[in-house]
């Protein structure tokens, strides 16, 4: 009999574990599951500025140009993730070329020197008047001790925004993509320019571009552009940064940054007419969008208005 009872307690036993460990089970898939959820594009993004898609969405367009590199935040800060921009000039003059000296620091306060390539570049350099006039994209030179100097053509007299965009090759910071930006002012008499009212189209250089696309803020969305002229589609457009086009955004009001990442890929010489954009704006109003296409050698820069809501 004693013999039995303990076959029989140590058969309980058993089962008392395995239900505890089906539980345990059960509450991990729970927990996964939610944090899942959460991770869907556009889930999450009410409460950032921006946020990257989930790990299955990142896979699947993990080959696409510019798609492994998405920057977090709108740039509106000089100091994100331990890394700061830093930099003497608070003023630049007007009415001339000028070089705007900076470096970026890293968790350690020490300057980075080490850059990873983004679009064949280790630093982005972006400027643009608070009116959202004046656009410059440009690659700044880095001396050994980590100083950049960006050469800045003429400025018009207001209040500007500076953005660096680059990747760390090395340190906590390490392939994750960073914008950091400052402000300066230029002396002079500022006369703000209104924004343009929104539009599907644009003339720049006899060119014609044309967007098509509704983005919602906060929501991955797709957006088209067309390029012709004299009415014929453009099917000459050379690489330019590994990619047939560059487009940025600013948002009006606050200039928040936004790079509209190509999903066209370069497959020769010639690309063009339409170029395919995975467009991720984290806030509704009138974006500025800044699209740099390059043909017969020569850079050519449209800028249009587009409503997100």
């Amino acid at each position: 009999m004693v013999t039995s009872y303990r076959f029989i307690a140590r058969r309980r036993g058993l089962a008392a574990t395995g239900a505890a460990a089906a539980l345990a089970l059960t509450l991990a898939a729970c927990g996964s599951s939610s944090s899942d959820s959460s991770s869907m594009p556009g889930m999450d993004h009410g409460s950032k500025s921006s946020a990257s898609a989930s790990p299955s969405a990142s896979q699947a367009m993990g080959d696409m140009p510019g798609m492994d590199h998405m920057a977090p935040g709108n740039g509106l800060s000089d100091t994100r993730g331990g890394y700061r921009l830093i930099s003497k000039d608070a003023t630049l003059p007007s009415g001339k070329q000028t070089a705007y000296r900076f470096t970026v620091t890293g968790p350690d306060g020490r300057p980075v020197t080490g850059f990873a390539l983004d679009q064949t570049k280790r630093m982005h350099f972006y400027a643009i008047r608070s009116d959202l006039t004046g656009f410059q994209h440009i690659h700044p030179t880095m001396a050994a001790d980590g100083t950049w100097s960006a050469n800045l053509s003429s400025l018009a007299p207001g209040s500007w925004r500076l953005f660096a965009s680059f990747t760390p090759e090395a340190g906590p910071g390490k392939g994750k993509d960073f914008v950091l930006s400052r402000t300066v002012t230029v002396p002079g008499d500022a006369a703000k320019a209104p924004l343009p009212a929104p539009a599907t189209s644009t003339q720049a250089d006899g060119y014609t571009v044309t967007v098509k696309g509704e983005p919602m803020a906060g929501m991955a969305h797709p957006l088209t552009v067309s390029i012709a002229k004299d009415g014929k589609p453009v099917t000459d457009l050379e690489p330019y940064l590994d990619t047939y086009a560059h487009l940025t955004a600013f948002h009006e009001g606050d200039a928040a940054f936004a790079h509209l990442h190509p999903t066209t890929k370069v497959t020769g010489d010639n690309g063009g007419p339409d170029l395919s954009f995975h467009a991720e704006l984290p806030t509704s109003g009138n974006w500025r969008l800044f699209l740099q296409f390059q043909t017969g050698g020569k850079l050519h820069t449209a800028a249009l208005t587009l409503r997100v809501g």
